[in-house]
């Protein structure tokens, strides 16, 4: 399986688990739990490809004002989709990119750990980051380590480890009252949280998958992902909002 293919995979799966979350109202349970699942697959493919960006980018400025552009394209839709105000995807890249170029520049590996947790921090709090404090580590691993099948592995596997017990968390953390409403301000019910569960099914496939990649780039698509990204974002958000599943209000979540 080549490049092109995988890439395409993880965009598929995106999109089959931004539709359950954008029209969760609408879509039967028995549905959203394989699309739900499918977005698993997402992010330890791209990861990976992200780390093979960063390492053959002839500039790596561009590269990061790329992600920098499209994720503030997205930013416009993304809450339209996930019903609360957070950092897409696009900018945890960045922040992943740039502890790539800490880890490989900063002569003290044990200051490089401190900046990597406070980075890591960053990403959870004053404004969450999509894939947070996993995402960085993904991106990490991926980078880090040196034999070519783990690393096309163990980071996926990695992630997969960490959505059980951040879903499961979730789950458990449901019956405390607070927790519960701050959930439904975002669109978020116990239902959903238990389907969130099987996520981690897809991270493990990714990890199948990477395993066969083939080395090989096939068709080119440098702007796909880029652009797959914002539009699907606006079709799934449009819809969402055209059928009343949220509204405008959304964004008056960023003052709260």
């Amino acid at each position: 399986m080549d490049a092109f293919k995988l890439k395409w995979i993880a965009i598929i799966g995106m999109i089959l688990n931004h539709i359950v979350i954008g029209w969760w109202e609408i879509i039967p349970t028995w549905l959203a739990v394989p699309l739900y699942a499918a977005g698993g697959l997402t992010f330890p493919i791209m990861a990976y490809f992200v780390v093979e960006g960063y390492k053959h980018t002839s500039n790596l400025k561009k590269y990061l004002l790329r992600l920098f552009i499209f994720g503030v394209i997205a930013a416009f839709f993304h809450p339209f989709v996930f019903g609360s105000i957070i950092m897409n995807i696009m900018f945890t890249i960045i922040v992943g990119i740039i502890s790539l170029v800490l880890y490989d520049r900063m002569k003290s590996r044990s200051l490089f750990w401190v900046v990597f947790v406070i980075l890591c921090l960053l990403t959870m709090f004053p404004i969450a980051f999509d894939w947070s404090i996993i995402g960085l580590v993904v991106i990490l691993l991926t980078h880090i380590i040196h034999d070519e099948k783990k690393r096309r592995i163990v980071p996926a596997v990695v992630s997969g480890v960490f959505m059980i017990f951040f879903s499961l968390l979730g789950v458990l953390a449901f019956s405390s009252p607070y927790v519960q409403e701050e959930m439904e301000i975002s669109g978020m019910d116990e239902t959903l949280m238990l389907v969130s569960t099987t996520f981690c099914i897809g991270c493990f496939a990714a990890a199948l998958l990477l395993k066969n990649f083939n080395g090989e780039r096939g068709q080119r698509m440098k702007w796909i992902f880029y652009i797959f990204y914002p539009l699907h974002l606006a079709v799934i958000g449009g819809v969402a909002l055209a059928l009343g599943l949220v509204d405008f209000s959304v964004f008056q979540l960023i003052i709260l």
